[in-house]
């Protein structure tokens, strides 16, 4: 009864303060056991409103809600945004000045403060822990959770120390949140943040507004960038490059051509970077030619493109940086160039880097994955769901392998022998390696009785990379799966009807056919639409309120999408609210934000 009747008071600050009338996926169990005092870790989509998961629970329970960020642009954004909705926020930051600081203070000592975003490095201090020890604490919300493990494609070292937070704040229930986060990361997560006994949610990681594609290189690839990005006039967008310089050549190459480019990276100074960031927040067009430096703190909503002019480092690296784009829910588009070049210089990267050798073992197993699937046959959007865990995945219908199915050459056979040695060796007891010496009968030391199976060395035909290939391409199908097995992961049969249809010829398994056979332009991404259908009155009442919108954000030096979505500017001009209480009906219509802009909003409806 007490946890139905905190889920109704929360619904209740949803509807009041966010403008959303009911959660999504696992929101309110999520949101039910930190209100209840539990700790969590929760795995959620981009997009899938992580952040109110600590948000509602911080404005309901008593005491000031800890949020735990790792980029100062992403904090600022997020307290942008409260602000705007009538709750109290605040940061404390290497760029907070000393009165703003003080300020804070006041706020948390009075009891006046709902949230305090602070980084982990702040946090940890021991004069930052000893001051907050003093107060209530609501919840204590780790965001970007996967920065915690070493097996994650973001690790940061300063993370670690969080564990002790269980420690400082014995009371208050944890909450840690990520969009990226296979078996192996997330058990890693609970581990370091001393999370074991909290209930996991993870959803599905399922996107459907975005469209996946990738093209293999093929001549200049930033000529290819450019024609991409010249398809695609007058959208929001970002380019990835591996290099500040590409970033810069990039920009450059498309300022010339007639696009509002910028370039962004580390090695600019802070004023510069500033800049350019609050223009791509501010600008309705902006192209972004970027290196992950541009990275967590992009909040900008209506992003329709994510190009990867260099592929990412691994499979929850590419779904991270996708996920950018889409980010109200309107299609989007994903597509990444790639080359075997490219593979090759990340496993150089990754054999240079002084990591512990399981460590190396596990990023260069990834920096694999992320190529299978790049270079695979079946669908992407698939793909990536199973590599996070989830099973029973249909094709999404809307990548480009799903609408237009490359070649491919008939791996079967290959398939049932390196299914019946997982078999045979015993599932779940090795690893690739180990499987894949002991097709090619080069297993060190064998023992008498595993020479004598039938598997052994019966896949000579083939070299050691292309059984690792075929062995990827069997996890991504489901007929193999991977245990974590604390960092060192085990390989076991998959679902069982699908390897006897494996195993009986039933079930064919395919790898693309190599690159010099194929010819002709890589296939063109079908565009997708930036908006909602809309009748021309309401296309110029929607434009009529991006102005109105574009000028307030303006005049308060704020992103316009903090004042609102592109997606509720849309519902206004699909309704054409004519009173206050119709206006307040719109989703992300808070009661804050109608009080602020809803006379202003219904003007601009009269007069459209």
């Amino acid at each position: 009864m007490a946890f139905d009747s905190s889920l109704d008071r929360a619904r209740e600050v949803l509807l009041r303060v966010f403008g959303h009338a009911e959660f999504r996926g696992y929101q309110g169990e999520i949101i039910g056991e930190v209100l209840a005092g539990r700790s969590a870790m929760a795995v959620l989509p981009t997009g899938g409103g992580k952040s109110l998961c600590y948000q509602i629970p911080s404005i309901l329970r008593p005491g000031l809600g800890l949020v735990v960020s790792p980029l100062i642009a992403l904090m600022a954004d997020q307290v942008a945004a409260l602000e705007q909705s009538g709750v109290a926020a605040a940061r404390l930051d290497s760029n907070t000045d000393p009165h703003k600081r003080e300020a804070v203070w006041r706020s948390i000592d009075a009891g006046k403060l709902d949230l305090l975003y602070v980084s982990p490095e702040g946090l940890m201090q021991p004069w930052m822990l000893n001051r907050l020890s003093r107060i209530p604490i609501a919840v204590v919300a780790i965001d970007e959770a996967h920065c915690v493990s070493q097996w994650g494609h973001d690790f940061r070292p300063e993370y670690r120390m969080l564990g002790r937070i269980a420690e400082v704040f014995p009371d208050a229930p944890r909450l840690a949140v990520t969009a990226t986060a296979d078996a192996r990361t997330r058990a890693d997560i609970r581990a370091e943040l001393r999370l074991e006994d909290a209930r996991e949610f993870v959803d599905s990681f399922a996107r459907p507004e975005l469209q996946l594609a990738a093209e293999r290189k093929s001549g200049q690839a930033h000529a290819r960038v450019e024609a991409l990005v010249l398809e695609r006039p007058g959208r929001a967008g970002v380019i990835y490059a591996g290099s500040r310089e590409g970033t810069e050549r990039l920009a450059e190459r498309l300022k010339a051509a007639g696009v509002n480019a910028l370039a962004y990276h580390a090695g600019l100074d802070k004023t510069a970077r500033d800049q350019r960031l609050t223009r791509f927040l501010n600008e309705d067009n902006v192209v972004m030619a970027a290196t992950i430096a541009f990275g967590m703190g992009v909040d900008k909503p209506d992003v329709r493109f994510v190009i990867h002019a260099d592929p990412p480092s691994s499979i929850e690296a590419y779904w991270q940086e996708v996920g950018r784009a889409g980010r109200d829910g309107e299609p989007a588009e994903a597509i990444t160039l790639y080359g075997a070049s490219d593979l090759a210089w990340a496993l150089r990267r990754i054999d240079s880097r002084e990591m512990a050798t399981e460590v190396k073992q596990v990023q260069t197993r990834k920096a694999r994955q992320l190529y299978a699937m790049l270079d695979g046959l079946g669908c992407r959007a698939a793909a990536v769901r199973r590599y996070f865990g989830e099973e029973n995945v249909e094709p999404c219908g809307q990548c480009d392998l799903c609408l237009s199915p490359p070649q491919s050459l008939d791996a079967t056979q290959q398939a049932q022998k390196a299914l019946a040695a997982v078999h045979r060796l015993g599932s779940g007891r090795y690893g690739r390696g180990r499987i894949v010496d002991h097709l090619l009968g080069k297993t060190k030391d064998p023992a008498p009785h595993e020479q004598a199976l039938s598997t052994w060395g019966i896949g000579g035909e083939l070299p050691a990379a292309h059984w690792r290939g075929i062995l990827d391409q069997l996890l991504f199908e489901g007929l193999l799966r991977e245990d974590p097995n604390d960092g060192r992961p085990l390989i076991r049969l998959g679902d069982a009807d699908a390897v006897r249809a494996a195993y009986r010829g039933e079930r064919k398994v395919q790898v693309r056919e190599p690159a010099p056979t194929r010819s002709g332009r890589p296939r063109k991404a079908r565009a997708a639409a930036a908006h909602v259908e809309l009748s021309p009155d309401g296309q110029f009442l929607f434009d009529s309120l991006r102005a109105w919108r574009r000028e307030e954000a303006s005049r308060q030096g704020l992103p316009p999408y903090v004042i609102f979505h592109d997606k509720t500017l849309q519902e206004i001009a699909a309704a054409r609210p004519q009173s206050l209480d119709a206006l307040a009906g719109i989703g992300g219509v808070g009661a804050s934000k109608l009080e602020r802009y809803g006379e202003a909003v219904l003007r601009a409806v009269r007069m459209a």
